[in-house]
C-alpha cells in the first residue's frame, strides 16, 4: 500500500524516511526524482485532470453517485490507508467521523482550488481499500469554480478495459488496461477481495499514487481506486502483495500494481446517499 507522506522541507523529508507509519517509505533514489516540486507537472496537456485531488499524503478525486443532486455535499474517493497516519486494523472501518481535513482539487487547466472535508462517510481497508470524505463544499459551488465531478460506476468493470490512473499528488497520469481480477489480495494483515491488477508496461504506479482514481479512458467514469504494488518480489508483506486464488494458491509477480472495488458502494447507499453497512447486500466491513 503505497502512502508518501508531503513535506515542504529537510526535516520533513527526514521524517518521512524514518516513519514506520508510511505503507511505501521513501528511498534516497525517490527523493532524487520528486519532479513534481521542481518541474512543470507531468501529464498536463495529455489526461482529464478535472476533479482530481491532491491529499497531504495520497490523491484522490471528486466523485459523485449516480442520480446524486448538485446540491449535495460534493464528496471524494481515496483510500482507506489514505485517511490518518494510523491504519484502520483489518475488520474494521470508520463510518461518519468527523474530519476537518484540508485538501486540493483541480480545475480543467490543472489549477487546484482548497478544499476541506467535514466527514468521513466511510472508510475500511477490509476487503477493499476505499474511503470516502464529505467536504462542506456542494457539487453546485464547485461547478461554479470549473470543477466537475467524475461519475462513481455502479458496475463491476471488465477484463481488458483501457483505464487511466490519474495522481493529483504527483500530477501526472498512467494509462494501461486492467489485465486481470484477482480472487484475493493479501499484504502483511489486510486482505482485498476482487482486486484489479494492470498491465504493464504503463501503469507502474508509485508512492503517492494511493487514492488515485481508476478511470475508463475516454469517459469521465471511475471505476475503481488505486492502492498498491508488489515492490521487492517478496511474498504477502507490506508494499509487497501477493495474489491467492480460489483454491488458495499463492502468486507473486513482482512490479504488479493494482486497485480496488468501489461499486460496491451502490449496495449500501442510503435513500440520501449516506452509507449504511448493515444494509441487506451490502459488502463493505460493517
Amino acid at each position: 500500500m503505497r502512502q508518501l507522506l508531503r513535506f515542504s522541507f529537510f526535516i520533513s523529508l527526514l521524517f518521512a524516511l524514518t516513519s514506520v507509519h508510511a505503507f511505501k517509505p521513501i528511498t534516497l533514489d525517490e527523493l532524487s526524482s520528486l519532479k513534481s516540486t521542481v518541474e512543470p507537472p507531468i501529464g498536463l496537456g495529455t489526461y482529464d485532470f478535472e476533479g482530481i485531488v491532491k491529499l497531504s499524503n495520497c490523491s484522490g478525486s471528486l466523485v459523485r453517485f449516480k442520480g446524486q443532486g448538485l446540491a449535495e455535499k460534493a464528496i471524494v474517493l481515496t483510500n482507506g490507508h489514505c485517511v490518518s497516519r494510523w491504519f484502520i486494523r483489518p475488520g474494521a472501518m470508520i463510518l461518519n467521523k468527523r474530519d476537518r481535513r484540508r485538501m486540493r482539487v483541480a480545475d480543467s487547466a490543472m489549477n487546484f482550488t482548497h478544499v476541506r472535508a467535514e466527514k468521513i462517510l466511510y472508510a475500511t481497508m477490509t476487503g477493499t481499500d476505499s474511503a470516502l470524505f464529505q467536504l462542506e463544499e456542494t457539487f453546485e459551488e464547485l461547478e461554479r469554480k470549473g470543477i466537475r465531478a467524475f461519475e462513481l460506476s455502479d458496475i463491476r468493470p471488465y477484463k481488458d478495459t483501457e483505464i487511466e490512473v490519474i495522481s493529483g499528488y504527483w500530477e501526472r497520469g498512467y494509462s494501461c488496461r486492467i489485465e486481470a481480477f484477482i480472487h484475493e489480495m493479501r499484504e502483511d494483515d489486510w486482505v482485498f477481495q476482487d482486486s484489479l491488477r494492470y498491465s504493464r508496461p504503463g501503469c507502474e504506479t508509485i508512492g503517492g499514487t494511493s487514492g488515485s482514481p481508476i478511470i475508463e479512458k475516454g469517459k469521465r467514469l471511475v471505476i475503481g481506486v488505486n492502492n498498491s504494488g508488489n515492490e521487492s518480489g517478496r511474498e504477502c508483506t507490506m508494499n509487497n502483495p501477493c495474489e491467492v486464488d480460489a483454491n488458495g494458491n499463492i502468486s507473486v509477480i513482482k512490479g504488479a500494481s493494482y486497485g480496488q472495488q468501489t461499486y460496491w458502494f451502490y449496495d449500501c447507499l442510503t435513500d440520501d446517499y449516506q452509507i449504511e453497512p448493515s444494509l441487506a447486500g451490502c459488502r463493505l466491513q460493517d
